[in-house]
């Protein structure tokens, strides 16, 4: 279905983006998110497309589930909670941190041995009461410090360094980054730093869904399925109470779904079909309104997403608007004969 041979890096340039979506207020645009969209069939071909969906740039955390695949092929033990942990941008819940600690204790390892970025947990309810009961920032609490605690595990296991697990030439890191040429079907672009410290790898909108696709139709077993099936059954332990990419994932039978920083969403379906869409200013209030409009347009039931069409904007505490996604994005209900 899906080719395992490589295309060229995607071009760096400026993006092509287009309006993707709509600030609505009192039946008056009052402002317009612009970004990029792409939707695969579930025989890998673009069935439609919005913006630019070729020019590389960064998924940030919408790249976990790839890197996930990849220190599971390397030998990286674990499943259910604890690996969905370690594709997760966790909100740093007690749940999340206990289960950080369980795979530093499973390595032999302690949160000293992070190299994570220090920071509060992402979830406002929870950073709140962490301030209230005057706890610091962590790395434990830090959204990625799952991730990195099972980056230690697998360089544990293969014998590879710890201090410089981080560094882009580190065998663990060079592991990565084949899995993720392998799975979005396209040499990396550039390498840089995300915000967690780990490398960024850069490719285009387009290999982004086709990786998604690939960990959705893999066989039973395989690396991509066990990360896939971890984080579909433990889609909180991949984010966190309340979050809207879990709540995606629940509504929709067989849903991957991952979101990533600047306004990013990718998300796969057990047949192939899969969506990834980047908002060119990174808000989020687009983010998922434009994502279930691009899930609609790929064959998923709009009654399973209609808690997904935007939050409503608010004049004197009452709805006088909202975020509507661009009626190009309106789902095909004719599809043309095979």
């Amino acid at each position: 279905m899906y080719s395992s041979s490589l295309t060229d890096a995607p071009v760096i340039r400026e993006p092509l983006h287009a309006p993707v979506a709509h600030l609505v207020r009192g039946g008056v645009t009052e402002g317009v998110h612009h970004g990029s969209v792409v939707v695969l069939g579930a025989n890998g071909d673009v069935e439609f497309q919005l913006g630019d969906i070729e020019a590389a740039f960064y998924p940030r955390s919408a790249l976990k589930p790839a890197q996930a695949v990849a220190m599971v092929r390397a030998g990286l033990p674990l499943d259910g909670e604890l690996l969905s942990l370690a594709a997760a941008s966790h909100s740093g819940e007690e749940r999340h941190l206990a289960g950080t600690l369980r795979i530093l204790e499973l390595a032999g390892l302690t949160e000293d041995d992070l190299r994570n970025v220090t920071d509060m947990p992402y979830d406002p309810a929870v950073r709140d009461t962490w301030i209230r009961e005057g706890r610091r920032p962590s790395r434990l609490a830090q959204n990625c410090s799952g991730k990195h605690a099972a980056m230690l595990y697998t360089c544990k296991l293969n014998g590879w360094s710890l201090d410089d697990y981080l560094a882009p030439e580190h065998p663990l890191q060079q592991a990565i980054a084949e899995i993720v040429e392998d799975l979005t079907g396209q040499r990396i672009a550039r390498v840089t730093v995300d915000g967690c410290g780990a490398p960024l790898f850069s490719v285009s909108l387009h290999g982004l869904a086709r990786a998604a696709a690939r960990i959705t139709t893999a066989a039973p077993g395989t690396p991509e399925a066990r990360v896939a099936d971890a984080m579909r059954d433990h889609a909180e332990m991949a984010s966190g109470t309340g979050r809207d990419v879990a709540a995606l994932m629940r509504a929709v039978p067989g849903l991957l779904a991952k979101d990533g920083f600047e306004g990013v969403e990718v998300a796969a379906l057990p047949d192939g079909r899969a969506v990834a869409v980047k908002i060119s200013d990174g808000a989020n209030r687009a983010r998922i309104p434009v994502a279930a409009a691009a899930l609609a347009r790929a064959g998923v039931d709009p009654a399973l997403l209609t808690e997904f069409a935007g939050e409503a904007l608010l004049g004197g505490g009452e709805p006088v608007g909202s975020v509507r996604p661009v009626r190009a994005l309106d789902p095909v209900t004719v599809r043309a004969c095979a």
